[in-house]
């Protein structure tokens, strides 16, 4: 009996939802599909448990008008479920329990069941589809192969051979599924693998110093980039300019070249008086030179004045000697006296366009570094010991010489123990190139061999030849820890992970634990911030993102990566201290610096640094629903998006993404009331449409909940003259009104943010979309890390013991 069952499974489950909710979550479906404690099963022939009498009464008086037969909505015929074996429609069940969790069903107006029926039905129903989980494990199924993306692979060279490569320059983006760019690399077309190709020479000529002539590179600063003040990562006392990181493959001499901005009519612009240029080298002085107005005509002036615009900065060049490694090359202008002009309106804090907002002084076009130049010879940088070793003064076989070497780097490029088979090839590669130019050449021939071994690009997962199709099997140490390290780091094992996996220790009690908390702590985590939230939170579109000039004059790429960085130090923040994952939502402190909380109006916050900001308690600023970056990715050039917010929210914080628009549905028409209208009213009449009426009735409350924010994320009272209307609402028929509310709400069940985030985590952490069988690991995960208060570490814990995580189905 099913009442039985649930007694002795109901410890297993927390509730989910709070009392003040359950009457608003969708119970119509929940009431029939389960059996309520005074409501006995009935049981099939083969003994499995179906839905009881009354159960199915209530199915056919409540939901077959719409979910019956062979149009029935969504694809759900509950008609047929409920005469089948609920272990026979895990998937339809897990439908409904997302639909009704979610409060998307019924649609809003429809009658609903008593609050302690929805409960019972809902708990009960999980209970069995959990129970069922447990007994049959459907970890489902990742690719045999699959493709390091292009983000791994600059994290695995930097990790593997100590390189920070300029991996756009070796390979094209990968394409976004499932909203993650890991999960669609099973295939490898000829392009690409003559991409990867011409980037393993030219990696490993790098990391042995072994370079022949000079080489160059030219980076642009960004056009919307205001330069009137300090630019973190280069000293006190100069404004403007960029810094640049770049790696110098030998010791020599190298050319830098700086370049000034111009206007269209190719003047330098904000160049009114002298001012004075600085090259630094780790934020050390290397070179400075004065850069002046031109004179018209030739003068024979103490220092340098060009004649025209085309020459005023052509004497910014400087040849430096340079020791190999990593270095922050950096060109900025010294800081001059200012004075706060007088003006009657609050001026803007951009200046890069010459008719809008005009420089008040020159600004850096670009910086280029050319070289080495000479005579030039390998120097002993940290990526040259990685491969060769240290020199021990013997002289010695080459040939085991160069296998130790080569066995040492194939063994944590290719995440496993190297067997002689492994090695055969290439010794063969480096016999040849030790021939031909001697043993560094044949290293260097070796390992641009690593660099395109299939085990290197791709993570193999096989399966075992003695199982059948179909079957669930847990995969090996190494493989598990594979995925834990690019889960975590983007990147490859490190030595002592990789060593406990090929002990077999890695599932010995306790150790899986320790080194997940032990990789956390480690910087390389850090990935979980840029990578991981920079898709899921889409920080990413940032840069593809430029509100209208005309509308939002106050904007440039200060304040554009201003938005990124206070979002991503929010998710650093949660994740180094290990807090609650609830502080997503509503925190009652931000990260700021002066550009950022200047636009935020939030007073005496100075400089380019980022700091923790505790915030009052009449703030508009806090969780990331507060973030300009959110509102910005969430909005158009020109105006809001309730939309594109309400999408965003169903989508990234509540897990049930609304339906794409059918192909016939127009467009919003911009011009079909009058231009004072507010967005809220347009969309009123697009919703007049029944077409459109069915979706936009679900996403558009949630948007317009924050239409206090306008498109670049500035706190707004008024919309096209008239006051913001903010009311807005959540599935379910829960009306609010503000941001704060719709805060509250989410907060007010928390197990749908924390299972959404779950979700997106396991889809980020094992490379395929997320599946119905899924969820029972993720409700297994909250329900553990709600004891925890749902820290950040209970989460990622949860999913690294997860079946989905440790196991996988064969073909």
């Amino acid at each position: 009996m099913v009442v039985i069952q649930f007694m002795r499974y109901r410890t297993l489950l927390n509730p989910i939802v709070s009392s003040r909710e359950r009457v608003a979550l969708c119970a119509f479906v929940m009431t029939l599909v389960s059996v309520t404690l005074a409501l006995p099963a009935t049981k099939a022939a083969d003994g499995s448990e179906k839905i009881g009498a009354t159960l199915s009464q209530l199915v056919e008086s409540h939901c077959l008008d719409c979910h019956s037969g062979s149009d029935a909505k969504a694809g759900l015929d509950l008609g047929s479920l409920r005469s089948a074996p609920v272990i026979d429609n895990l998937a339809g069940w897990e439908k409904v329990v997302k639909r009704v969790r979610s409060g998307q069903m019924p649609p809003s107006g429809h009658d609903r069941p008593n609050e302690d029926s929805l409960i019972t039905a809902l708990e009960s129903l999980e209970i069995s589809l959990d129970v069922e989980a447990r007994r049959v494990p459907r970890p489902g199924r990742t690719g045999t192969f699959r493709r390091l993306t292009r983000t791994e692979y600059r994290n695995v060279i930097r990790d593997l051979l100590a390189l920070d490569i300029e991996v756009e320059a070796f390979l094209p983006a990968d394409e976004l599924s499932h909203g993650f760019d890991n999960v669609t690399v099973e295939t490898l077309s000829p392009t690409l693998l003559n991409r990867y190709l011409s980037a393993a020479q030219k990696i490993s000529r790098v990391a042995l110093g072994r370079i022949s002539g000079t080489g160059g590179r030219t980076v642009r600063v960004k056009p919307d980039l205001t330069q009137e003040e300090h630019v973190d990562g280069l000293p006190l006392g100069t404004r403007g300019g960029t810094v640049v990181t770049h790696y110098f493959p030998v010791d020599g001499v190298y050319e830098i070249r700086a370049r000034l901005a111009r206007d269209r009519n190719e003047e330098v612009e904000g160049l009114s008086k002298p001012h004075e240029v600085e090259f630094l080298m780790d934020s050390r002085q290397v070179s400075r030179f004065t850069v002046r107005p031109p004179r018209g005509k030739p003068s024979n002036d103490e220092g340098y004045s060009a004649v025209s615009h085309a020459g005023v900065d052509l004497h910014l060049v400087s040849r430096v000697n340079v020791k190999a490694g990593t270095h922050a090359v950096g060109v900025t202008f010294l800081k001059q006296p200012s004075s706060l002009l007088e003006t009657q309106r609050q001026p803007l804090n951009v200046h890069f366009n010459m008719y809008r907002h005009p420089r008040l002084g020159p600004a850096v076009y670009q910086i280029s570094i050319n070289g080495p130049f000479g005579r030039t010879r390998a120097s002993e940088t940290t990526s040259r010991l990685l491969v060769l070793g240290r020199k021990t003064g013997k002289v010695g076989d080459e040939l085991y010489r160069a296998k130790e070497l080569l066995s040492r780097i194939l063994r944590k490029a290719i995440r496993r123990p190297v067997v002689d088979n492994d090695l055969s090839g290439l010794m063969s590669l480096f016999e040849q190139g030790n021939q031909q130019a001697g043993f560094e050449a044949g290293i260097e021939l070796a390992l641009s061999s690593i660099l395109i071994h299939p085990e290197f690009l791709f993570r193999v997962e096989r399966d075992p030849k003695q199982l059948g199709t179909g079957e669930s099997y847990q995969i090996s140490d190494l493989e598990l820890a594979t995925r834990l390290s690019f889960f975590l780091w983007s990147s490859i094992p490190d030595d002592q992970l990789l060593k406990l996996a090929e002990e077999g220790r890695l599932r010995e009690p306790g150790v899986l634990e320790s080194e997940t908390s032990r990789m956390l702590a480690d910087p390389r985590s850090q990935s979980l911030a840029t990578n991981f939230a920079g898709q899921w939170l889409y920080l990413r579109n940032l840069n593809s993102i430029t509100p209208d000039g005309r509308l939002f004059p106050d904007f440039d790429d200060n304040l554009r990566q201003a938005f990124r960085r206070e979002t991503e130090l929010l998710f650093e923040h949660i994740l180094k201290e290990d807090r609650s994952v609830l502080e997503f939502l509503k925190a009652d402190y931000t990260f700021l610096n002066e550009r950022l909380a200047r636009h935020y109006e939030i007073p005496h916050i100075f400089g380019s640094r980022f700091r923790r900001v505790v915030l009052t308690d009449d703030s508009h600023r806090g969780g990331v629903l507060r973030h300009g970056s959110i509102l910005m990715v969430t909005s158009y050039a020109t105006r809001t998006s309730p939309v594109l917010r309400g999408k965003w929210v169903l989508k990234n914080l509540l897990g049930t993404p609304p339906p794409p628009p059918p192909d016939d549905v127009p467009a919003l028409e911009e011009n079909t009331v009058e231009d004072s209208a507010s967005v809220r009213k347009r969309l009123e009449q697009h919703r007049a449409n029944p077409a459109c009426a069915s979706c936009h009735d679900l996403i558009d409350p949630a948007g317009f909940a924050l239409e206090n924010y306008d498109a670049v994320g500035r706190w707004r009272l008024l919309d096209q003259g008239s006051p913001v209307d903010a009311s807005g609402g959540l599935p379910g028929g829960r009306t609010f009104e503000g941001p704060a509310a719709l805060e509250q709400e989410l907060m007010d069940r928390p197990e749908l943010f924390v299972g959404t985030m779950v979700e997106k985590l396991l889809i980020y952490a094992i490379g395929r979309g997320y599946e119905t069988y899924d969820a029972p690991a993720v409700r297994t995960v909250v329900r553990h890390a709600k004891r925890k208060q749902f820290r950040f570490s209970s989460l990622v814990l949860g999913i690294v013991q997860s079946p989905p995580f440790q196991m996988r189905t064969t073909r």
